[in-house]
């Protein structure tokens, strides 16, 4: 037998105070990961949805996902609002550009607020006061180059840029963290201001403190500073007491 009982209390606006939407590659490792350690809590929900795309990481197949973009949006918690909406590719937000990359996801979640790798680095780096940086990318170089483009349009001075030459973000997920630190800290030019890491698909955020350790330069990657505009978002004050400087700053 079923008893049917009633609650006697007014259902909360929300089941979390804060909530970030994250569309996530299908092939990727990582960027779900680093959310959840970096931005999740209590007070903050991490709701992911994953739009298709197919290796290699070509100009071509970066541009594929644009148009499917509305349709991953839709899909996070439907007819509710979020906070902020990631779109958790570095390169694509590049190569099809921030103001598609919004309209797209806006399209399925009008009036959202959508984050990426790509403008979350410029902001972040605007914050740590970097005018010279130094560029490390998984990339093939046709990949890489806009790259570049996108940071000097953005004010920024590129002391150095390298490239891995990697085609598959699920590669990239498996380059080794000492091995990111080693070449992280190999590329940091002399005169630079800052590191930023590209790609939501290479383990680096975790790597981030120990570069900063070796470099003594402030070190920026694709999650590091998504997650960092996402906690800005959520009104979530900066930790003195944070492991990387970045997270450390308003």
């Amino acid at each position: 037998m079923i008893e049917e009982i009633q609650h006697q209390s007014t259902l909360e606006a929300r089941a979390t105070a804060r909530r970030i939407g994250l569309i996530a590659l299908a092939t990727d490792h990582t960027v779900e990961a680093d959310f959840r350690r970096l931005v999740a809590s209590d007070g903050i929900a991490v709701h992911v949805t994953r739009v298709g795309y197919a290796n290699p990481t070509t100009l071509e197949n970066l541009r594929a996902m644009h148009p499917h973009l509305a349709a991953a949006a839709t899909l996070l918690l439907p007819d509710e609002e979020l906070d902020a909406i990631v779109y958790g590719c570095t390169s694509a937000s590049v190569i099809i550009g921030e103001e598609a990359v919004t309209a797209a996801i806006r399209e399925g979640k009008p009036g959202a607020t959508v984050i990426t790798p790509a403008g979350a680095a410029v902001l972040a780096l605007r914050a740590l006061k970097a005018r010279r940086i130094s560029i490390l990318t998984p990339y093939i170089r046709q990949t890489a180059e806009p790259m570049q483009a996108y940071f000097e349009a953005n004010g920024f001075g590129v002391d150095r840029l390298a490239c891995l030459g990697m085609e598959d973000d699920r590669d990239m997920a498996r380059l080794p963290q000492a091995e990111i630190i080693r070449l992280a800290a190999h590329i940091a030019a002399a005169d630079t201001d800052a590191l930023f890491i590209a790609c939501t698909a290479l383990r680096a955020a975790q790597c981030a403190p120990e570069i900063e350790r070796q470099t003594g330069l402030p070190v920026v990657t694709s999650n590091l500073a998504a997650a960092w505009a996402s906690l800005r978002q959520c009104g979530v004050a900066p930790n003195p007491k944070a492991a990387s400087r970045l997270l450390a700053t308003a």
